[in-house]
């Protein structure tokens, strides 16, 4: 699922609302198809993602733990990690 993100190094707006968005399916060897802007979870649980970073850096790998059903979480994110992730019905947006 490895693609190229044509707004991977434009600055985002975050205040505005999202456009866009399709399904996540956690994966340890390959990022999003273009980097979320917002994550909705539909199911309770743990989420390992690595974030965005800035200005061309790599972001930080992190876990949030114990992330209710029907949260919507504004995080930049490339990846979101199986080994780490039991929160289900996650949506990228962006």
């Amino acid at each position: 699922m490895a693609a190229t993100d044509p707004y991977r190094d434009e600055p985002v707006d975050y205040s505005a609302p999202a456009v866009d968005g399709a399904a996540v399916t956690p994966d340890n060897a390959n990022d999003l198809t273009i980097s979320s802007r917002a994550l909705w979870i539909g199911g309770a649980g743990d989420l390992k993602v690595t974030m965005k970073g800035m200005q061309g850096d790599a972001g930080a790998s992190i876990t949030l733990v114990g992330v209710p059903a029907g949260t919507l979480l504004p995080l930049a994110v490339d990846r979101v990690w199986a080994t780490g992730t039991t929160a289900t019905n996650i949506v990228a947006l962006w």
